[in-house]
């Protein structure tokens, strides 16, 4: 341990079960000693085992609504008072395909699935984003970050409607992170992981095959949750005050490999 969030306050979304990525960032913020407010949506929360997340971190819990501006507006204000003071960092953590969980192919949606989804996985962010600004509830140097993954700029047709989610969502932090760069210092970035075998990636058809692939594609080899988890902390540490406006790829170099000895072998 570094003592890297020494001192800092956050405010972590997604956390649902010992295999998500939020969950892993929340202990190794804790462990860097930070101070932070878990929070997930009402539903999340009876699925998952927060609230023994919050034990082991010493957390409170706000649950929250992310397309919801009342429930984010309630959350960042009692962030504030629970942490005594404005938030350091944040974690968007946080996906849903609807037609996915239903088996909808990309090319034969219900369209009020996409919405609900684009709106869950993207437009939260967008709204996070705004409502953190408009408060200026960060201080500055603060960081934010979202989780994504190279699907936004690649086709893996199995991902469907979430590669447009999370295409959507990276520009949402390009977009809004000039803002919050400019007026309040705040820097806003994505992080764009391996597949992982959490509650949201092995809903995925075909994930086992894919992961395998990746792990052979990689030269270091796919990323663990853990290593996110990793990562993610040096975003929202002081090491990395000048980065802002970037997807940043962590994924073992999958994403600049046109193809792997370990791949062709397969092939010959």
């Amino acid at each position: 341990m570094y003592n890297l969030l020494k001192g800092k306050k956050g405010i972590i979304f997604g956390a649902l079960n010992q295999h998500s990525i939020a969950w892993k960032t929340a202990q190794r913020a804790h462990e860097e000693g930070a101070e932070f407010v878990l929070t997930n949506a009402p539903a999340a929360m009876r699925m998952g085992e927060l609230d023994v997340l919050a034990k082991k971190t010493g957390s409170q819990i706000i649950a929250a609504d992310a397309t919801s501006i009342d429930d984010l507006e309630n959350l960042v204000e009692r962030s504030m008072e629970i942490l005594g003071g404005k938030i350091d960092f944040v974690l968007h953590s946080i996906g849903m395909s609807v037609n996915v969980r239903k088996g909808k192919s990309y090319t034969d949606p219900n369209y009020d699935f996409t919405t609900k989804g684009w709106d869950v996985s993207a437009v939260s962010f967008h709204k996070l984003l705004n409502v953190l600004y408009k408060k200026e509830a960060m201080n500055a140097w603060g960081s934010i970050v979202a989780l994504t993954y190279m699907a936004a700029q690649r086709s893996f047709p199995d991902y469907n409607d979430m590669a447009d989610n999370k295409a959507y969502l990276e520009s949402i932090a390009r977009s809004f992170g000039y803002f919050f760069g400019r007026d309040h210092k705040v820097r806003v970035n994505t992080i764009s992981q391996s597949p992982t075998p959490t509650t949201a990636g092995t809903g995925v058809k075909g994930f086992d095959g894919f992961i395998t692939y990746s792990e052979k594609m990689s030269p270091l080899g796919n990323a663990t949750a853990l290593e996110c988890a990793d990562y993610t902390i040096s975003m929202f540490s002081d090491l990395t005050k000048k980065v802002t406006l970037q997807n940043l790829f962590h994924d073992g170099g999958f994403s600049n490999m046109g193809v792997s000895d370990a791949v062709m072998e397969r092939f010959e």
